[in-house]
């Protein structure tokens, strides 16, 4: 994505820690790959080659994306046939999915992704889903399997936002509010005796440590309790369909938010300073 030898790919392609990944070009020549940074929420990767003068990519908006605009995927299928390329449509958005390591047998989920019925098959992750101009909408990441054409992609601002953050200050940074929670529906409202059915519901882990907030964190200093229910981020609603980590991706590590939360039956705001995420 840079002529300097910046590519962008997958975090599960590039997860070991311990191994070492080599950059094959077009040309048959190999590049050691260095991993600058992995961004485990959104399942990005950044690598570096010292090899100058490259041929780039480039990245697109996928803001502006609709439904049924053309898709093309590229990427080495079952990693058997390279430079596979499908085409397809964009068939959904904003689209959530628990996607599994086979190697790892890690789950993460995904959210925001893009649908498309453009041909993904195992090995193509970390390739490039691009619009018909040629420009990058997306990463290729997962596949449904006993489903036909039905695959995903990682939208490509979320990793322009990491690439801005690698230059910026040498690493991601993503905000960190420092509480854990379950987002709130009628049945799990009926199983709490809560008054509301929608927010984040601050409750502890019954693990070691697993406390509802973290001491002297963001949230712990903003005079944020376990059992408290945080109804709104700077005036936007938490639900099913808008939920809190995904107003949060939207915030600035330092940021300063209102959080509109009700204790017991009456609402407060608090106002939290948004850490970084170590």
């Amino acid at each position: 994505v840079e002529s300097s030898g910046i590519v962008l790919t997958n975090r599960h392609v590039v997860a070991d820690p311990l191994a070492e990944y080599v950059i094959v070009t077009n040309e048959e020549e190999k590049y050691p790959a260095q991993v600058l940074a992995r961004d485990q929420i959104h399942d990005v990767a950044i690598l570096k080659i010292d090899k100058k003068n490259l041929p780039t990519i480039k990245l697109g908006d996928s803001s502006k994306l609709e439904l049924g605009q053309t898709t093309i995927a590229i990427g080495n299928a079952l990693g058997i046939f390279r430079d596979t390329v499908s085409v397809g449509v964009v068939s959904g958005l904003s689209r959530e999915i628990m996607a599994g390591d086979a190697k790892t047998k890690d789950t993460t989920k995904l959210r925001g992704l893009i649908q498309t019925d453009a041909a993904i098959n195992p090995g193509n992750s970390g390739g490039p889903l691009i619009d018909i101009e040629g420009k990058v909408i997306g990463i290729n990441t997962a596949m449904v399997f006993l489903a036909e054409n039905i695959g995903f992609a990682l939208p490509i601002n979320n990793a322009k936002k990491d690439l801005d953050d690698l230059k910026k200050y040498g690493k991601l940074r993503q905000p960190f509010l420092g509480i854990r929670y379950v987002l709130l529906n009628k049945e799990l409202q009926k199983k709490f005796n809560l008054p509301v059915d929608r927010g984040a519901f601050i409750i502890s882990e019954p693990v070691a440590e697993g406390k509802a907030v973290v001491l002297g964190g963001a949230a712990d200093r903003a005079g944020i309790q376990e059992g408290d229910v945080i109804l709104e981020v700077q005036n936007i609603e938490i639900s099913e369909k808008k939920p809190l980590e995904e107003i949060l991706e939207k915030c600035k590590v330092g940021e300063t938010i209102n959080l509109k939360t009700l204790r017991k039956d009456k609402e407060i705001i608090c106002q939290a300073v948004l850490e970084e995420r170590n």
